[in-house]
Parts: C-alpha cells; structure tokens; sequence
C-alpha cells in the first residue's frame, strides 16, 4: 500500500484541530471524528484487494456506508442473503426509540437534572446513529447485494469482553483494529501485547474525540480502554476460565461491569457538560 495512503488520516484531523476556533466544541467534535472517519476510510480503500470495477459501489463504500471491511463491501463475490422484513421493523424502531430518548425525554429532564439529560440524549443519539440510521443502511446495501455487516450486532447478547468489542460492538473499528494494530504488532508483542495495544490505541483515538473538544477528562477514556483489555485478557487467562468469566451467565455479568461500569470514564462529565449538553441544545432536544 502507497505511503501516500497515509496522508489524509494525518492531514485531516490536524486540519480540524487547526480550525477548532472556527465552531463550538461539540461542532469540533464532530469534525474531528468526521476527520478520523475520512482518513480510516481511505485507508481502507487504498488497501482493498479484490475490488470489482463498480463506480457506484466505490463511491457508497466512501460515502454512503460507515463499515471498514473494503474488501467484502467492493468485492462483489458471493450471495448475500436478502434480509427479512423484521430488520427492517426493528431498525425503524430503534430509530423511534433513539428520537424519543433525545427530544422527549431528555428535553424533559434538562430543567431539573442536566447531566442525566445529557446522558440519556447522548443515548438517544447513539440509538439513532449507530442502531437505528446504519442499521437501514445496512439493510439497504444487502438488499442489493453487497456484503455491508451491520455496526451493531445485539451487543446485549455478548457473554464475554472478547465478544462484545470483537464481533458485536462497532464492526467497523475491530476491522480498523485488527488490519491496522494487531495483527502488525503481534509478531513483534506478542498475543496479549498486542491486544493491549488495540486498546491503548482505541483510548488515544477516543482521547482526540472527547477529551480534546472538551478540554477536561484527560486520560480518562484511555484508562477506560486499558481496563477493557486486561477483561479480555483476564477472562482468556487459566483464572479467568477456571471462573467461566467468558461464557453463559457469568461471563455475561462480567461483560456487563467490565464495558458498562466505568462508562462515566469513557464519557467524563466534562464531555457530557460541556460537549453533549450544547450540542442538545443546538438540534432543539433540550
């Protein structure tokens, strides 16, 4: 792969640091990701092997489908299932859930109890996006035949910290992971150093997202991805499998406390005060 594949993934989002002053710091944010997103994207696409002569499918890979997986998306091989009109309902109505969270709810609770506003609006919004909004994207690009995998894959259902961040939590940043960190590094680090440094990565990427445009909570989204490393490696350890940490019951609470309970370290209270709550604000939630 060309060095120069490289250069969007550092030219945008400095370019995005360097105009911050430019827009409120939620529209920073969102610049700042959107910047990540672009230069990952093309990444991917520069590295893509099998790709078809397709313009319109190389034009929605790069614009119109948030997954990572260049290759199935572009490769054109294969038949991909039809999905059933149940997605469908249920992609609709997990949007429905998402607006309501955001501009009910959340506009209900801002009054009294601002920070849990902005919790469940940050919710609603996650809702719509990610469940709701790339679920029928997805639906929509299988629909015609391209292999596009759905960023969401019930995580709830996850009965171990290696299958939630692996197969069932945000597809497009494993495949991003694993391509680009992992698999690099694991013949130099080894099994676990590797692993680690997927997770010191995803902090440091999240640092950029949430710290920077809030200017508070340094550090802390970082600790809240090494910590979910050591709960992968924990559970894979002779300990970890002795207790059953990652499979049925167990596994499943322990999936729970190690990516749910320190969630307040992923999203300070700086992000949420002074990021989520103007931004519900601005799009008239709040």
């Amino acid at each position: 792969m060309p060095r120069l594949a490289y250069v969007p993934l550092v030219v945008l989002p400095t370019a995005a640091y360097l105009l911050r002053g430019l827009m409120p710091r939620w529209g920073f944010m969102w610049a700042m990701a959107v910047a990540l997103f672009a230069g990952c994207k093309w990444l991917t696409y520069c590295e893509a092997t099998r790709a078809v002569p397709d313009r319109l499918r190389t034009v929605g890979y790069l614009f119109a489908w948030p997954g990572m997986d260049a290759d199935a998306f572009l490769s054109g091989a294969g038949r991909v299932p039809q999905p059933r009109g149940s997605a469908w309902i249920m992609a609709a109505l997990k949007t429905t859930l998402g607006i309501a969270l955001t501009w009910i709810v959340a506009r209900r609770l801002s009054p009294g109890f601002p920070l849990l506003a902005g919790w469940i609006g940050m919710t609603g919004l996650v809702f719509v996006l990610h469940f709701g909004i790339f679920d029928l994207v997805s639906l929509a690009w299988r629909r015609r035949g391209v292999e596009a995998v759905p960023l969401m894959r019930n995580p709830l259902r996850a009965t171990s910290v290696a299958e939630f961040w692996g197969r069932r939590w945000n597809t497009a940043f494993h495949e991003l992971a694993v391509r680009f960190t992992f698999k690099p590094m694991r013949p130099v680090a080894g099994l676990t150093g590797a692993t680690l440094l997927v997770f010191i990565a995803s902090g440091l990427i999240h640092e950029l997202v949430i710290s920077v445009p809030a200017q508070g909570g340094y550090g802390l989204p970082t600790v809240y991805f090494v910590l979910q490393g050591a709960g992968l490696i924990a559970e894979r350890g002779q300990v970890g499998r002795w207790a059953g940490l990652g499979r049925g019951a167990r596994g499943w609470i322990f999936t729970v406390l190690v990516t749910a309970g320190p969630i307040g370290w992923l999203f300070p209270r700086p992000f949420v005060q002074n990021i989520i709550l103007p931004m519900l604000g601005a799009i008239g939630a709040i």
